[in-house]
C-alpha cells in the first residue's frame, strides 16, 4: 500500500488530505472518504487503507483546514466523549461547516483524481459518516457526471427545513446510493427515516435504505464505546459490494 499526505488548493486554502492506494496494478477508481465529527485520526486513516487495500485510490481529506490541520481543531479527541465543553467545541467546528462550502472543497479533490495518473479516469465514489451523510448527497447531486457511487452511513442532515437541503436537490444525483442507519440515533430523526424513502423515489434517485438492528450512532467505529462488529463488518460489505459494481469502467 503507498499513502502519503499531499495539500489541495480549495479556494479558501489549502486542504491537507492523506491518500492510500495499492501499490500494484492500476489506475485505480477514486473515493472520498468524509471524514465524521471527530475529525482526522488514525482510526479514519486506518478505514481508508482499509477501502484503499481491495483496490481503490482513496482521498480522506481535513474538512477543518480552515480550522487548523490535524489536532489543531480547539478541542481535545481524548476528552470529548468524557467532557461536555469538549463536545461543545467539537459540535462549534462541526457546524462551521456547510453544505456549500463541502461542495466547493470536493472540486479541488475531484481535479486533483482527475489529475493524478494512480487514479482512474472513470466513475468515481464517495462514502460519508455521521455529519458528512449530508455531503455526501449534496456533493453527488453538484458533481452528478463524476460520482456513480455514493455512501452514507449513520448519516445526518439528509432532510432539513434549510434552503440547502440535500433532498432538494436529489433529482440531479445520477449515481447509486446506500443509506445506511443505525436502529437508535437520536440524531435522525424518526421522521426523517419515514420521509427519505418517498422523498428520493420522487426524486428518481436509485438508492437503497438500511436500518441495521441493535445499533446505535457511530456503531462503524472500532474505537467507540458504541462499536458493534458484526454490523460493521456489514457496513464494509454493503461498501465494497457498492463500489465494485459501480466504480468499474
Amino acid at each position: 500500500m503507498r499513502e502519503f499526505e499531499t495539500e489541495i488548493r480549495t479556494a479558501d486554502g489549502v486542504m491537507d488530505t492523506f491518500v492510500c492506494h495499492p501499490e500494484e496494478g492500476g489506475p485505480r477508481p477514486a473515493v472520498i472518504l468524509y471524514m465524521d465529527a471527530p475529525g482526522i485520526r488514525e482510526e479514519l486513516r486506518d478505514m481508508a487503507r482499509r477501502l484503499g487495500a481491495v483496490g481503490y485510490f482513496v482521498m480522506l481529506p481535513n474538512m477543518y483546514y480552515r480550522v487548523g490541520r490535524e489536532g489543531h481543531y480547539g478541542y481535545d479527541l481524548a476528552r470529548i466523549r468524557d467532557d461536555d465543553n469538549e463536545r461543545q467545541k467539537m459540535f462549534a467546528v462541526m457546524q462551521s461547516l456547510s453544505n456549500a462550502l463541502v461542495v466547493a472543497d470536493t472540486e479541488g479533490l475531484v481535479a486533483f483524481a482527475r489529475g493524478t495518473e494512480a487514479a482512474a479516469a472513470g466513475p468515481m465514489g464517495c462514502v460519508g459518516y455521521c455529519m458528512s451523510g449530508q455531503y455526501v448527497m449534496a456533493a453527488g447531486a453538484a458533481y452528478p457526471d463524476d460520482f456513480a457511487a455514493i455512501a452514507s452511513y449513520h448519516g445526518v442532515g439528509l432532510i432539513t427545513d434549510q434552503d440547502d437541503s440535500p433532498h432538494l436537490t436529489a433529482d440531479r444525483i445520477k449515481g447509486e446510493c446506500y443509506l445506511g442507519f443505525a436502529s437508535d440515533d437520536p440524531y435522525v430523526p424518526e421522521a426523517v427515516l419515514d420521509a427519505l424513502p418517498g422523498v428520493l423515489n420522487e426524486a428518481g434517485v436509485d438508492h437503497r435504505i438500511e436500518i441495521y438492528p441493535d445499533t446505535e450512532h457511530g456503531f462503524v467505529f472500532p474505537q467507540r464505546p458504541v462499536y458493534r462488529k458484526a454490523a460493521a463488518e456489514r457496513h464494509w460489505e454493503t461498501l465494497f459490494d457498492l463500489f465494485s459494481r459501480r466504480l468499474r469502467a
